[in-house]
């Protein structure tokens, strides 16, 4: 079974085509990232306007790098939640049109099952199938821009949230902290590059937020402003500069301090509840620093997406989308967006 997946769930248009829910036949991504890092972060009027210019042509050239033709496409799935309201309203507009025109199938996707199901894609031959009730259950780390979710997976369908964020998302946190720092967007690429080989300073405080697995990064944000404006960093200081060094050493313990919680509390929930395994999704699942610490903590075996599914894509929706259709799932023409939609 051939399924066309598309996203439009915040900032990037994303289209793919997927074979079985594994295989990677395309995938196209139309990104807005130099769009709205004039701003600083995403602008959600200005995400939806670009969706609506790129959808169409998005989806055109992942069906032609396919290379079997539109008769080929077995079902349309998109993402239906959660989101951004007006950019979710885009792909679902599109998904039916298809869906209606083809003849096939319409599928709406949770957003954020469907980085879990990224773990499983591969291109050409790639691709392997998802865990089997023996695997099972799989402590899931959804760690993006909009979501910091620790999910306990018992089943293909079946999810339990266990822990999440009280404030800013991981993803957030780390554009913002980009934004003191004056290192641009997104930031949690552009922290990992200004801390690399950065001299270690005083740590940045931890909120472990004890006897609960939930997470929260808005004090260790206010701790790196104050810091970074003792040192002259934010709003920059002509006075008392504080060079690329003292910059690099704040991006550093930002990073580590983050990083430290996530890791620690994943492992920590996936102990606890006797996971047999950790899935990691979302775009910030691309941070070396993070996949590293939890190779570090843990003895059970982890699964990331190969580093181009990390972040939004169609492939994910698409792969998500064939075990929903197998197991019998489907959607009427009255789908609609769901901004808010939890996984478990």
């Amino acid at each position: 079974m051939r399924i066309l997946g598309i996203e439009t769930s915040c900032d990037e248009t994303g289209a793919a085509v997927v074979e079985d829910g594994a295989r990677l036949l395309s995938n196209v991504v139309a990104s807005q990232t130099a769009i709205h890092a004039r701003y600083g972060g995403i602008v959600p009027e200005v995400a939806s306007r670009q969706h609506l210019r790129q959808v169409g042509p998005t989806v055109a050239a992942a069906v032609r790098a396919a290379g079997r033709g539109w008769r080929a496409v077995d079902a349309v799935a998109v993402a239906h939640g959660p989101g951004l309201a007006g950019s979710l309203i885009v792909g679902v507009n599109a998904a039916k049109g298809l869906a209606a025109s083809l003849g096939v199938p319409l599928l709406g996707v949770n957003h954020l099952e469907a980085h879990l199901y990224a773990c499983w894609v591969g291109e050409g031959e790639g691709g392997r199938p998802p865990p089997g009730d023996d695997d099972l259950p799989l402590m899931c780390l959804v760690v993006s821009g909009g979501h910091t979710d620790l999910v306990l997976m018992q089943g293909h369908g079946d999810y339990r949230l266990v822990g999440r964020t009280r404030d800013d998302a991981a993803g957030e946190a780390f554009d913002k902290a980009a934004r003191v720092l004056g290192l641009g967007f997104p930031g949690g690429p552009a922290i990992e590059r200004a801390a690399e080989g950065a001299p270690s300073g005083p740590p940045l405080p931890r909120a472990w937020l004890r006897d609960t697995d939930d997470f929260s990064f808005s004090g260790l944000k206010t701790a790196l402003l104050r810091r970074a404006r003792d040192e002259g960093v934010y709003p920059a200081d002509a006075s008392r500069p504080a060079g690329p060094e003292g910059v690099a050493a704040l991006a550093r313990a930002f990073q580590e301090a983050a990083v430290d919680v996530i890791a620690a509390k994943t492992v920590a929930a996936a102990e606890r509840h006797g996971c047999k395994g950790i899935l990691v999704g979302g775009g910030v699942a691309a941070s070396r620093h993070l996949r590293e610490q939890l190779q570090l903590r843990t003895s059970v075996p982890l699964t990331f997406p190969p580093p181009g599914l990390s972040t939004d894509n169609g492939a994910m929706i698409a792969a998500c989308a064939f075990y929903r259709l197998r197991a019998g799932d489907g959607t009427g023409w009255d789908l609609d967006v769901v901004p808010g939609l939890r996984l478990g």
